[in-house]
């Protein structure tokens, strides 16, 4: 499998997982104020100036979560062990087209955002099986292997620290539980 398949599979893998495994809000018998979900741990529904985009508002869970997806995008396209899964993505990257990437962005961030509890936003894309499935996803080149998965984990650690999200916060811990869960969907050799 090659490693830009893998990549792109372990993103949407992660986003899936996300999406599928955090349950949303439920309410106290004995309040109705609903518990606070994990996307409101991320930083919730409170706007703020969107930095990538001058004079428009977003919320900061939402921020901070394109913040991680991001940043473990570019994580793995200096990964050597990984970067082959994104052979077409670097490409187009290389030359100029940053369409593929910002398509990947939104719906990576649309996909944890909707796990991770948030109400605002909706998931339209594969599922986490389809995603990996080269006969499903032209963009993928092969399937993915634990390998490959644990080398996606060790990325999206270090695109969370960049983010300053340490691997010992617990909001990360929950995430890497989901992530983790998400396993056996993306992993299919």
């Amino acid at each position: 499998m090659t490693k830009t398949k893998f990549s792109f599979l372990a993103i949407v893998m992660l986003a899936g997982l996300v999406a599928f495994s955090v349950t949303s809000c439920k309410k106290s018998s004995s309040s109705p104020t609903p518990t606070a979900t994990l996307y409101d741990s991320l930083g919730g529904t409170v706007m703020v100036n969107d930095p990538a985009n001058n004079g428009t508002m977003i919320e900061k869970g939402r921020l901070t979560i394109r913040s991680v997806v991001d940043s473990t995008i570019f994580v793995i396209a200096a990964d050597t062990a990984l970067n082959g899964f994104f052979k077409v993505l670097l490409s187009e990257v290389t030359n100029g087209n940053f369409s593929g990437f910002q398509a990947l962005s939104k719906n990576l961030t649309d996909f944890v955002c909707v796990g991770t509890g948030a109400k605002n936003f909706t998931y339209g894309g594969k599922s986490m099986v389809a995603a990996h499935d080269p006969a499903q996803n032209s963009r993928m080149n092969g399937k993915a292997d634990n390998g490959d998965f644990t080398e996606f984990e060790v990325d999206l650690t270090l695109g969370a620290k960049k983010n300053g999200v340490p691997s010992t916060a617990p909001v990360f811990q929950s995430l890497a539980r989901i992530v983790e869960s998400l396993r056996s969907q993306v992993v299919q050799m």
